[in-house]
């Protein structure tokens, strides 16, 4: 999520509340030249589409100039457009802070039973198999094609070995 940078400390008591913080990390990343990139190509932008429009002021275009105008003008405007929507989203990245929060359960087990191997190895089967079956299907997918290769290459190999004895008998 982003949040206001004066709202940060607030969110983060918050998660402080709900439990024990074990790991805080601050990162940060440096988009000002990718602000000024887009404030100078929306300036430029803005003047180009200005001197388009005073261009079609002029009463001495002829036709052609003013189809040539208006197309140019219709492309500037929509890179104008482009150009606001990436200011808009550098606004939200710059002005607001991201916030990853992960919550992990810490699993209590102070008391443990002999058993408790025993059913940790039961509840881990599942997965065990799971895993154990994939595998399985996958080996099966990629020896099949093969198979079929080597049988019919053994079939041939017979049927040419069949033909050479029954040729030189």
């Amino acid at each position: 999520m982003r949040v206001a940078p004066q709202d940060f400390a607030k969110l983060f008591a918050q998660a402080e509340k709900q439990g024990n913080v074990v790991q805080h990390t601050t990162e940060s990343e440096d988009k000002t030249s990718a602000v000024v990139d887009t404030e100078a190509k929306l300036k430029n932008l803005t003047a180009y589409r200005d001197s388009l429009r005073a261009m079609l002021a002029k009463t001495s275009l002829s036709v052609k100039d003013l189809v040539e105008i208006q197309e140019k003008l219709s492309e500037v405007q929509s890179e104008l457009d482009s150009e606001t929507a990436t200011r808009k989203i550098l606004a939200n990245e710059t002005e607001k802070i991201a916030v990853e929060i992960n919550f992990r359960i810490e699993r209590q087990s102070k008391r443990q039973s002999g058993l408790t191997p025993i059913w940790s190895a039961i509840r881990d089967s599942g997965s065990n198999l799971g895993e154990s079956l994939a595998t399985l299907i996958m080996v099966t997918v990629a020896v099949i094609p093969w198979l079929v290769v080597f049988v019919l290459a053994i079939w041939l190999l017979r049927k040419l070995w069949r033909k050479r004895r029954g040729q030189a008998s």
